[in-house]
């Protein structure tokens, strides 16, 4: 999660939503990602996608299978329909998202492990921050 961290502070300088992913495999990094929606002019460029997309590309299979994926912040719908379809064993975040809450339960029926609240306050505060100096 503290690599997590510090790519969401990579996407916070670049004034995108800070967000930060990492993905494990064999207990080793093989790709990582930060928000860059922004940046990229798409919607789809947000760290868990960024970072399942080069994992797919690096393990030549779009089957992420005994992956874990760390993330800052609980994955919107979107990135949920991606951890799904692309079979990770594992998923850890750290904030909790007040807008998808709801929908991390259809982890729970594919039999993805969860693990949440790690380094729940970081996350949270660099998310908080963010949106602080925006409305100043």
């Amino acid at each position: 999660m503290k690599k997590a961290l510090i790519l969401a502070k990579k996407a916070n300088n670049k004034n995108e939503i800070p967000v930060g992913s990492v993905l494990i495999f064999k207990n080793k990094i093989i790709s990582k990602g930060y928000n860059s929606s922004i940046y990229k002019h798409d919607p789809t460029a947000h760290a868990e996608i960024i970072a399942l997309r080069r994992g797919g590309y690096i393990l030549k299979n779009y089957r992420l299978l005994k992956t874990t994926l760390y993330v800052t912040l609980q994955p919107c719908l979107m990135c949920l329909g991606a951890i799904i379809h692309s079979r990770i064993y594992r998923l850890v975040y750290g904030a909790n998202s007040y807008m998808f809450s709801n929908y991390i339960n259809l982890l729970y029926k594919k039999k993805i492990k969860i693990k949440n609240n790690v380094f729940k306050i970081k996350c949270k505060n660099i998310i908080k921050n963010f949106f602080k100096n925006k409305r100043k």
